[in-house]
């Protein structure tokens, strides 16, 4: 059925192109029979210039000519055709009528007439305007094309030169203030020299409280030199220092006798130590290795002594990233009072070994302590950590686990607390097993922190008490006898966005379970440090300092024992130092600026409010 429609539609169009070419043809042939000339016929308008007669070919016309000429004769709208044959019979009064075999004659050109409507009406640009293009020149590179995809590493640039630092690495600092506050500093040095550094120092403070004898003077000096060849560096020290102050400690709930007169103390340290080290190379498999030997002389205002001398080293063999090795030390000490002479000594030998990755380092050994002397004990004990990055470049995980003998030492006791009396009970403790854990990083650009808990098991924890002595007050050492367990939680943070601005704190809580004592005597259960640094302006730089410990308790034999509570207390200091020019500079302190009667030891309140400052030179 659909395949007669479509023969039917293609005959159609085939008749409709044919029969007007058909039909010219037709009439051209009769018109070259005949040769008979066509009359032309009256226009009923002439135009201007008529249109001259074409000429006919006699020769048969092509296709393309005979549509053309077809659509030329049906568009036209003049009368070019000529009777031929007469009226038509069935119609005499058909004006027109002629037939397909009729003479068609072209009488003009045909010329297309176009509408206003698709006209394009488009003025010509007469203005040059040509863009101005800058000449260009090209260099090309004569450098040799490489593929390489590994990531190169940076060339470190290198820092301006700190003009302060170099041209003025001495200073000298003088001042005074009230509390018959005297204050020097002096620091000499060769400069900056990177084979070869030398210089002392100085410094003293003292004060003058407003209750008798609170008198108060520490002074040190010193000289150091360090050496750098190209495979080690050796440097060393010699330092000496004198501390004096007076056992002004009586019960503020009584009045001093008439003839109260406190004695004095003063505690002298000659020490000295001398090093040698090789320096750090970046290679695989180095061999790196130190020497150090140290020691000192001490003495106070009675008849306590101590010497210690201490020879200190490691090894250590590094294989890609392994790292195997071993430190060691031997320490050795006397210690001399009224009442005892004793050889206090130990070894220490900690074989090692370390791994390390870009997410990990792990550090596995163990610390083998041998203590001899007056007492004759062989201990081992853990020494291993574990550091896990958590946080890619932020937060690292560690886990520790350690143990040591802890030496009792004279020195550091009076470096503790400056009134110990004499015959000071020596007894070394034991730390059985320290364990940690927590986390340290970076929590955004200039804010580090460091979090961790920790469990210790202590055998014989030292312990100060006061021990009255002709109505003053001078403080003991005893021993926790057993085990104590001191559980506890640090926390440090450090705010430094720039070099103007430095925020940093510290907080402490522990948790003490004593063996055979009622008290953790004279330890706080809280404690928090915090600091600032300030640089206002080039010239201007303000320092400032928080300090917040816990109550403690002491214990008393009036004539009985009895436990005395000692409160907590708030200290805030602060400082500024402006640069006059580039040699001087002023500087002023403010210590106990809330003026609060603070009792670090029992009936020993520190200073009040005291300011003193003064003024420095550079050179």
């Amino acid at each position: 059925m659909k395949l007669k429609y479509t023969y039917t539609l293609l005959t159609l169009i085939i008749a409709l192109y044919f029969v007007p070419a058909i039909a010219q043809t037709k009439h051209t042939t009769k018109k070259a029979a005949a040769k008979t000339q066509a009359k032309k016929p009256a226009a009923k308008k002439a135009p201007a210039k008529p249109a001259s007669k074409p000429a006919v070919n006699k020769a048969a016309p092509s296709k393309s000519d005979v549509r053309g000429l077809g659509d030329a004769a049906a568009k036209t709208t003049r009368d070019t055709t000529k009777k031929g044959g007469g009226a038509n019979a069935k119609n005499p009064q058909d004006k027109n009528p002629g037939s397909l075999s009729e003479e068609i004659v072209v009488t003009s050109a045909y010329k297309p007439v176009l509408a206003d409507a698709v006209k394009i009406r488009r003025n010509p640009e007469l203005e040059d305007k040509i863009p101005f293009k800058a000449p260009l020149s090209y260099t090309t590179l004569d450098k040799r094309l490489e593929k390489n995809e590994d990531i190169k590493q940076l060339n470190s640039m290198k820092m301006p030169a700190e003009k302060d630092s170099v041209l003025e690495p001495n200073y000298v600092k003088v001042g005074a203030g009230n509390l018959k506050t005297l204050y020097g500093e002096a620091y000499i040095t060769n400069g900056r020299d990177e084979a070869l550094q030398a210089g002392g120092y100085l410094k003293h403070f003292s004060q003058a409280g407003t209750i008798y004898k609170q008198n108060e003077s520490k002074s040190s000096i010193g000289v150091f030199g360090k050496s750098i060849t190209d495979q080690n560096a050796f440097s060393g020290r010699i330092d000496y220092s004198y501390n004096s102050n007076y056992f002004y400690g009586y019960n503020a709930n009584t009045l001093p006798p008439a003839n109260f007169n406190p004695g004095h103390q003063h505690f002298s340290t000659i020490s000295a130590e001398g090093e040698i080290a090789k320096n750090y190379k970046d290679v695989e498999n180095d061999f790196t290795y130190a020497l150090k030997l140290k020691g000192y002389a001490y003495s106070d205002a009675y008849h306590a002594r101590e010497s210690n001398v201490v020879l200190s080293g490691f090894l250590n063999q590094t294989v890609k990233q392994f790292y195997a090795g071993v430190s060691g030390s031997l320490d050795l000490s006397t210690q001399n009072d009224s009442l005892y002479s004793y050889n206090n000594s130990l070894l220490r030998v900690n074989p090692y070994l370390k791994f390390q990755g870009n997410n990990y380092k792990i550090d596995a050994g163990i610390n083998l302590v041998d203590e001899f002397g007056f007492s004759s004990r062989f201990f081992i004990f853990p020494a291993a950590k574990l550091e896990l990055q958590i946080i890619p470049k932020y937060v690292r995980l560690f886990l520790e686990a350690k143990g040591d003998v802890n030496k009792s030492s004279i020195r550091d006791f009076s470096a503790i607390n400056p009134f110990i009396g004499q015959n000071i009970a020596i007894k070394n403790s034991v730390d059985r097993l320290d364990i940690s854990a927590g986390l340290k990083g970076t929590l955004a650009p200039g804010l580090s922190f460091k979090a961790n808990v920790y469990r210790n098991s202590i055998n014989n924890m030292p312990l100060f008490v006061s021990n009255f002595n002709n109505t003053f007050n001078k403080f003991a050492i005893i021993y926790d006898n057993g085990t104590a367990r001191v559980n506890g939680f640090n926390g440090e943070l450090d705010f430094k966005p720039s070099d103007e601005l430095d925020i940093f704190g510290q907080v402490e809580f522990k948790n003490y379970q004593m063996a055979s004592e009622a008290k953790p005597w004279n330890l706080p259960k809280f404690k928090l440090t915090a600091g600032t640094s300030i640089k206002i302006t080039d010239k201007v730089k303000v320092t400032g300092s928080l300090l917040v410990r816990g109550s403690t308790y002491d214990r008393v034999f009036n004539p009985t024992q009895s436990i005395v509570n000692i409160n907590s207390f708030v200290d805030l200091s602060g400082g500024v130092e402006y640069k006059v020019n580039r040699r001087i500079f002023i500087f002023g302190k403010v210590n106990n600026i809330l003026n609060a009667t603070n009792q670090t030891w029992l009936y020993y309140p520190d200073y009040g409010f005291n300011i003193f400052g003064g003024a420095g030179f550079s050179f």
